[in-house]
């Protein structure tokens, strides 16, 4: 069970919340739809994002469904914790593509007491934990995992399927790049392909 930030003025205590899934499950959704509740309750909020991250916008953070919320694109976490350590809120759009110094960083703002929302791809295109989102997700005290739907069986999509012919872990694209599959496709796509044998 979520349960949103309740600020107890005697002694404020922060915590962390990781929404993580495939592509095109609704992360970023969920981000904007927390941290604009928190501006609606008048607390400050910073919203970061990573400066490699320009799909949509170079400096706002932007939902598949172009729903957007206005953010600060940055280079490396530690800016985070400079820019953010004043705030009620800070909120982390793609967090995969951080450094693994954002662990600390989320960490640091939290134990201070700040609310830290942060989303991100929890597997890369290989099925692979992504980069530091396994540490944050252990660290965090919430985590949501959300799914998109397959098209090709309508069963839940928990892996974001490379259909491009990139071999780079890191990859911006949208749909003539990625597909979010079951774990039926996945294994029939990508791992039969890499080991015959788990057919």
């Amino acid at each position: 069970m979520f349960l949103e930030n309740t600020i107890n003025h005697s002694k404020q205590s922060g915590w962390m919340e990781v929404i993580c899934g495939s592509m095109f499950s609704g992360k970023t959704e969920e981000l904007i739809r927390r941290l604009r509740r928190a501006e609606m309750a008048g607390q400050k909020v910073e919203i970061f994002k990573p400066k490699i991250d320009t799909r949509y916008s170079d400096e706002d953070v932007v939902s598949h469904n172009h729903n957007k919320i206005p953010s600060t694109a940055v280079d490396s976490s530690n800016e985070i914790l400079l820019l953010g350590s004043n705030c009620d809120v800070v909120g982390i759009d793609e967090a995969q593509f951080f450094d693994d110094g954002i662990v600390e960083v989320a960490n640091q703002l939290a134990n201070g007491g700040t609310r830290v929302v942060i989303a991100g791809l929890d597997m890369d295109f290989l099925g692979r934990p992504f980069g530091p989102m396994p540490n944050l997700m252990a660290t965090a005290e919430y985590v949501t995992k959300v799914h998109a739907i397959c098209k090709r069986t309508g069963n839940l999509a928990n892996y974001s399927m490379r259909i491009s012919h990139g071999k780079d872990i890191v990859e911006l694209g949208e749909t003539e790049s990625y597909e979010a599959v079951s774990r039926r496709v996945f294994m029939d796509e990508v791992l039969s392909k890499n080991n015959p044998e788990s057919k």
